[in-house]
């Protein structure tokens, strides 16, 4: 069986992914900083990863020649008191942004939450670039999140057959890191 093109490239480019870890955690802000600079901290994302813990084991980074390239994180959270994932942030280093990396990262993330057994990942973000991964709007109305969002911003994708099926209601914290 022959690898897609894809992985070749990034294999000769010295490109490989990786899952996170809390040892790349200051390279990582290092990247997001360079990507979304201190607004991202204002946003209504980032009240969903504010005293959460990530899932490190469903998290992916890319790094080149040993030094970290990109990053994408997954963090738990609830549906209407289910659990789900929330993606985000991810970033590319702007030198490495002609590889695909950003949907490389995505998808990395999306197959190892898969293979966990998840149910489903919800994200915010333009649709004309995470719907080719399988992510769609959320039905208007049918989440509230802890301050506001566009709603033409707000997706996600069932990872198990039926995943999405009766999620609705509030996106918070998971029960156990509520204060």
């Amino acid at each position: 069986m022959s690898r897609p093109a894809l992985a070749t490239s990034l294999i000769d480019a010295g490109i490989c992914i990786a899952p996170d870890s809390a040892g790349y955690d200051e390279a990582i802000d290092a990247l997001f900083d360079q990507g979304f600079g201190p607004g991202r901290f204002a946003k209504t994302a980032e009240r969903l990863r504010e005293g959460n813990v990530e899932r490190y084991d469903l998290s992916r980074v890319a790094l080149k020649d040993g030094a970290l390239v990109a990053a994408g994180k997954v963090w738990p959270i609830e549906i209407g008191g289910v659990p789900a994932l929330f993606f985000g942030p991810f970033a590319v280093d702007i030198d490495e942004r002609h590889h695909g990396l950003g949907r490389i990262i995505m998808e990395s993330c999306i197959e190892a939450a898969i293979a966990a057994g998840e149910r489903a990942m919800l994200l915010v973000g333009a649709a004309s670039y995470f719907a080719p991964s399988g992510f769609e709007i959320v039905p208007n109305g049918l989440l509230s999140l802890p301050g506001p969002v566009d709603p033409k911003r707000l997706q996600w994708r069932a990872l198990r057959p039926g995943g999405l099926d009766g999620l609705s209601g509030a996106v918070t914290l998971p029960r156990a890191a509520r204060p």
